[in-house]
């Protein structure tokens, strides 16, 4: 797992060189999903550019849409885009490389971004696997501030009412939303009974560690005819001590010198995975 670890703080330093470019994005929930991200893709998911056409393979969407920008440098260390456009196209005018996933961008399967829909998403896609017979499995990572919406709810009855053991849901749970911490905004604790009592199989574990989510996700493989949620505890800004914990980069642009520090201490973290 030391190699997924190690692509994970890789991938921040290009997300957060992207977003000092651009002038844009919302780098502290790009670096508490980051290990979500790159579990799924490079360890779970079976999904690839090849064969991204194919009926039978998983599905995945990004519910928490604002976070496009770990997305978008998983998509293209897995090969489906290359780094250099978006690099130089993300948030310019006119292009398709936006702040919010854009299904016109390979590897990517709906346009999010307006919070609490993309679990009702999943559960068609689930429910329409199974009725297609399929074998392939859907994941949905949401925020945890994302839970404020109703529409999330809705969509969890569902998934336990038709007995989708074929979803998994992942909640990126840094406990912080822009508007300041999670319990403090609609306090959501004890977020794990809330799901259980929808009828859900509920997992924890740290979000920022690819071993434990590896081994919640074989879990959740395992649960039969329950949907399942993984409560994947995760630290906002995570990776950059100047930016961890703090409701403040949420949506804030490293001037030159916070790049500096967020790359050197990027770079220090992965000598102590070396």
């Amino acid at each position: 797992m030391d190699r997924l670890d190690k692509l994970a703080l890789e991938l921040r330093k290009d997300v957060a060189r992207l977003i000092h470019k651009a002038g844009t994005g919302h780098i502290g929930g790009d670096f508490s999903v980051m290990e979500i991200l790159v579990t799924l893709y490079f360890e779970v998911m079976d999904i690839n550019k090849d064969d991204f056409p194919n009926p039978c393979r998983d599905r995945f969407v990004l519910s928490k849409g604002h976070c496009v920008e770990a997305l978008y440098a998983v998509l293209a260390r897995k090969g489906f885009i290359d780094w250099d456009d978006v690099f130089d196209g993300y948030g310019a005018f006119g292009s398709r490389f936006i702040g919010h996933p854009n299904n016109k961008i390979p590897g990517i399967e709906m346009n999010t971004g307006s919070l609490g829909h993309g679990l009702a998403i999943g559960v068609g896609m689930a429910l329409a696997s199974r009725m297609d017979d399929g074998r392939n499995r859907v994941y949905v990572v949401m925020g945890d501030g994302e839970l404020d919406e109703g529409s999330v709810w809705e969509a969890a009855m569902a998934a336990a009412s038709y007995r989708l053991g074929n979803l998994c849901a992942v909640i990126d749970r840094n406990r912080l939303q822009i508007s300041g911490r999670t319990e403090d905004v609609m306090g959501l604790d004890p977020l794990d009974e809330k799901w259980k009592s929808f009828g859900w199989n509920v997992l924890a574990c740290n979000g920022n560690s690819c071993e434990e989510l590896s081994a919640a996700f074989l879990l959740a493989s395992r649960c039969g005819t329950r949907p399942s949620v993984i409560i994947a505890n995760t630290v906002k800004g995570y990776g950059a001590s100047l930016m961890e914990d703090k409701a403040s980069w949420h949506h804030k642009v490293p001037d030159e010198q916070e790049l500096s520090l967020i790359l050197d201490g990027l770079d220090r973290r992965m000598e102590g995975l070396s």
